[in-house]
């Protein structure tokens, strides 16, 4: 179905919806109302704001095959039992991939975030994180297990170094890239588990009240504890000077311990393993934003490749353990500044 297809269905849909919920919460009747682009990412999920002048909801399109609602609807749950501040569900079509939802807000904290209120806004973003890392591990999430570690880490050859810079990874490359994996994996999995987000970074929180709102949570599983801190301070977006990030790292851990959260007992080892981490995360999203030029038709991800590439040698610099990841990523021609 083409794109208007589908948003003309979801506006009838919202046509049978609305009237009903409106009756339910005793919000009267509808009135004449406008249907706006909100927000798009680089799944093929849509967001649309509806808003009659009087109220403003969020209209999520996401297509089937291609997604699901089901997770985010079950994962929805789960946080808001955590006290977390996310959409909560008002309808729901699951068939036809149409929900609708309250709205957090306008603004999100890659929007508003600087220098000078960055503290603040992390602060806010810890105590959400620290909600939702003290659930229970039986809410039947996936785990961040062996297998889709390697999956996500094999993203960076097939898609970054095969498709998009043309180098096919043979022979003491290719066993010193594997290696790497083992190590990266190893590092994760002996973390503790937590309930991860899996993309917790200020594009997905919004300026909200309670503040932060979160959004994007529908790929969250159990995994290491490490994982959420980590993509929050070293963003697909924006990023910090690392003295600054250690220091949030430091913050974040000592309140982890303090709320009885599963971290390592000792700062160095939570650092190490958040930098670990990270490594896996960076080569994936490396990898994702490649796939997404080439294979989805969006080359503007590609220009934040070179953030994840500083990312990578500021953890090379003091994680000697990665050397053979250094000497892989040194022998790489420089092309992601200008996409495909």
């Amino acid at each position: 179905m083409s794109v208007d297809g589908r948003l003309e269905n979801l506006e009838r849909w919202l046509e049978r919806c609305l009237p009903a919920l409106f009756t339910e919460r005793g919000w009267g009747v509808p009135g004449p109302a406008s249907l706006t682009p909100a927000s798009s990412d680089a799944s093929f999920r849509r967001y649309f704001r509806w808003q009659d002048g009087e109220r403003s909801l969020i209209a999520m399109d996401a297509p089937p095959p291609q997604e699901n609602c089901r997770p985010f609807v079950k994962v929805a749950e789960l946080l808001a039992a955590a006290g977390v501040n996310v959409p909560e569900i008002l309808a729901a079509d699951l068939e036809q991939g149409f929900l609708l939802l309250t709205d957090l807000g306008r603004q999100t904290y890659l929007e508003v975030i600087d220098e000078n209120n960055a503290d603040a806004l992390f602060e806010d973003a810890l105590k959400a994180l620290l909600a939702f890392q003290q659930l229970p591990l039986d809410g039947g999430l996936p785990s961040y297990d062996d297998a889709l570690l390697r999956r996500e880490l094999q993203l960076f050859p097939d898609w970054y170094l095969q498709r998009h810079l043309g180098i096919a990874l043979e022979g003491a490359q290719l066993a010193a890239w594997q290696r790497v994996c083992d190590l990266l994996v190893d590092s994760a999995l002996a973390q503790p588990k937590v309930l991860v987000h899996r993309d917790y970074m200020p594009r997905n929180l919004m300026l909200s009240e309670p503040n932060p709102g979160v959004l994007d949570f529908q790929d969250a599983v159990y995994g290491p504890v490490t994982y959420d801190v980590t993509c929050l301070f070293k963003d697909a977006f924006l990023n910090w000077p690392p003295v600054r990030v250690d220091a949030w790292l430091e913050r974040y851990w000592r309140m982890a311990g303090e709320a009885g959260i599963p971290v390592q007992a000792g700062f160095e080892d939570f650092l190490r393993a958040s930098d670990l981490m990270g490594v896996q995360r960076h080569l994936k999203v490396i990898g994702i934003f490649a796939r997404i030029c080439h294979r989805d038709g969006k080359p503007r991800y590609l220009t934040d490749v070179p953030r994840f590439f500083g990312y990578l040698e500021t953890v090379l610099a003091r994680r000697p353990e990665l050397a053979e990841l250094g000497a892989l990523l040194a022998g790489l021609p420089r092309l992601a500044e200008q996409p495909a």
